[in-house]
């Protein structure tokens, strides 16, 4: 049986790491969205259209529905511009995606979220908020993948990120316990631990931290 899969994000440094792997499943059929052109193959939508339409809009893309929806989709204050830009990528552009996704019979939405959701700080604010929003949509299943400091090599330079990668590696010793959850993590690990969980079949909301992404991504390895 084939899984039809929505992916967003997947020009990014998880996922087109998703988008790889699911490529190489021959049970998987993926549609990437994306908001722009680029050397990835993928679907150029517009997500303000997408935002005051969104089943119309993802309809065009996706006319048979879809089975499991992936959001890998985040920017930051810096790149966006200001933070409502960010707000309306991280939050908007990722709820209407999911709405519609939801609307052309999407049961599983995995949302690629981050550590610390919920907290202190516009960012974290805002993936709290978006994670609120998904679970209060109505999906049988929903999967939050909260990683930390993401290790690996972006195309878009992100200054900052870099000088945080290299401070995640310098202190992985010292991140054991409640704080390894704050450390750093290969994308790749990330990647593997959504392909993973990509049509599971049991109902409610779960939430992955490093360590749960580790022993997932360890176990669909080993499998």
């Amino acid at each position: 049986m084939t899984t039809r899969i929505l992916l967003i994000g997947g020009t990014g440094l998880i996922g087109h790491l998703v988008d790889a792997d699911l490529a190489r499943r021959p049970d998987t059929v993926v549609t990437s969205l994306t908001r722009r052109q680029s050397s990835c193959s993928g679907h150029v939508i517009d997500f303000e259209r997408l935002c005051t339409a969104p089943a119309a809009t993802l309809r065009t893309v996706a006319p048979s529905g879809a089975d499991v929806a992936i959001s890998c989709l985040g920017t930051t204050i810096r790149t966006a511009g200001s933070q409502a830009a960010m707000f309306r990528v991280d939050h908007d552009y990722v709820l209407a995606f999911a709405t519609a996704a939801h609307a052309l019979g999407a049961r599983q939405f995995i949302l690629v979220s981050s550590v610390g959701a919920g907290g202190p700080g516009f960012y974290l604010r805002t993936k709290g908020a978006i994670e609120c929003d998904i679970r209060a949509l109505g999906f049988n299943r929903v999967d939050i993948v909260r990683p930390g400091m993401l290790l690996g090599h972006r195309t878009q330079a992100r200054p900052m990120e870099a000088i945080g990668q290299r401070l995640a590696m310098a202190l992985a010793p010292l991140m054991i316990g409640r704080l390894s959850r704050y450390g750093g993590i290969d994308a790749k690990t990330v990647a593997q631990a959504i392909t993973a969980l990509v049509g599971r079949a049991t109902d409610g909301c779960r939430i992955y931290d490093n360590a749960d992404l580790q022993r997932i991504a360890r176990q669909a390895a080993n499998s």
